[in-house]
């Protein structure tokens, strides 16, 4: 028999063949392609807020640094302390003045109280025919140009309490305190260090505050992404950790570039929408801020 006539009727049963196992494959194939989601997002882990940069509300000389990177701290727990002997000195100047302006005072209401007296006496002598009305006249001007010295003197004291409070405040402000309560994530001072407000932050906290996730929702998702759409939260480094409930709180009005992209030229093209989630329950396993986490919204099947 010629092999080119044997060879025709195996090709065509090979092409058969073919197409029979192409055909039975192709709904296999759509419904794999079939989407799981209504969309799917990059995410990191955040807190509202965000972390908290302490800096010094006063210049001057670091004394002490109380708590270590990683230490809990609780709400008022004393922090950093600068040099405290400028401020301490301050406050006893204005309570010497204080002091000072209060004697004054306290001398000048009894020197009213004694003019108010012999004014009155001369006024009754006088009408009584026993003095005469200029006197009396004349002490009842000098007690009252000595209530106007207490008046004055009133002014002082209260100016002198003022910078009281004032030197107070500033011995206060030599003293760095927690604001909430959370973990001191990173310390930038020494004690010895000299400091200031403008000077930059001393110490990094994160506040015990629940965690939440920022996605960039991509421009094409922004639509089918609504409040309240229930999300599922995967960890983006493949650790295994089980996936994450969470609810959409809130959809940004504002398009951005994505930070979360790796690709520098997708980074650049892209336009994303900030997403905020939240958890419907407490994360079994700690979640580190930053942590990168991929979102995915709801589902494209009833």
């Amino acid at each position: 028999m010629n092999l080119r006539h044997l060879r025709l009727p195996l090709v065509l049963l090979a092409a058969t063949l073919l197409a029979a196992c192409s055909n039975s494959d192709a709904p296999a194939t759509n419904n794999a392609a079939a989407p799981a989601y209504s969309a799917i997002a990059r995410g990191r882990i955040d807190i509202e807020g965000g972390l908290l940069k302490l800096s010094m509300p006063s210049e001057g000389v670091v004394q002490s640094v109380d708590v270590h990177e990683g230490e809990q701290v609780q709400k008022g727990q004393l922090l950093v302390q600068l040099d405290p002997q400028p401020a301490k000195l301050a406050l006893d100047s204005a309570l010497a003045e204080q002091q000072q302006a209060q004697a004054q005072s306290d001398a000048l209401d009894e020197r009213v109280k004694a003019a108010d007296l012999r004014a009155s006496r001369l006024e009754q002598a006088a009408k009584a025919g026993a003095g005469d009305i200029q006197s009396a006249d004349d002490a009842r001007q000098a007690a009252q140009q000595t209530r106007a010295e207490l008046e004055n003197t009133h002014a002082n004291v209260a100016l002198a309490a003022q910078k009281v409070a004032g030197a107070r405040y500033q011995l206060e402000l030599r003293s760095l305190r927690a604001p909430v309560n959370g973990q001191i994530v990173q310390r930038m001072v020494q004690p010895g260090a000299s400091v200031s407000p403008a000077a930059g932050p001393i110490l990094l906290m994160l506040p015990d505050a629940p965690r939440i996730v920022r996605a960039e929702l991509n421009e094409s998702f922004v639509g089918v992404v609504h409040d309240g759409m229930a999300a599922e939260v995967d960890d983006d480094s493949g650790s295994g950790m089980a996936p994450m409930k969470a609810h959409v709180l809130r959809i940004g009005n504002v398009f951005g570039a994505s930070t979360l992209e790796d690709d520098p030229q997708v980074r650049a093209n892209t336009r994303t929408v900030e997403c905020v989630l939240a958890f419907d329950q407490a994360p079994a396993t700690p979640l580190r801020i930053g942590q990168r986490v991929v979102v995915k919204f709801g589902s494209a099947h009833p």
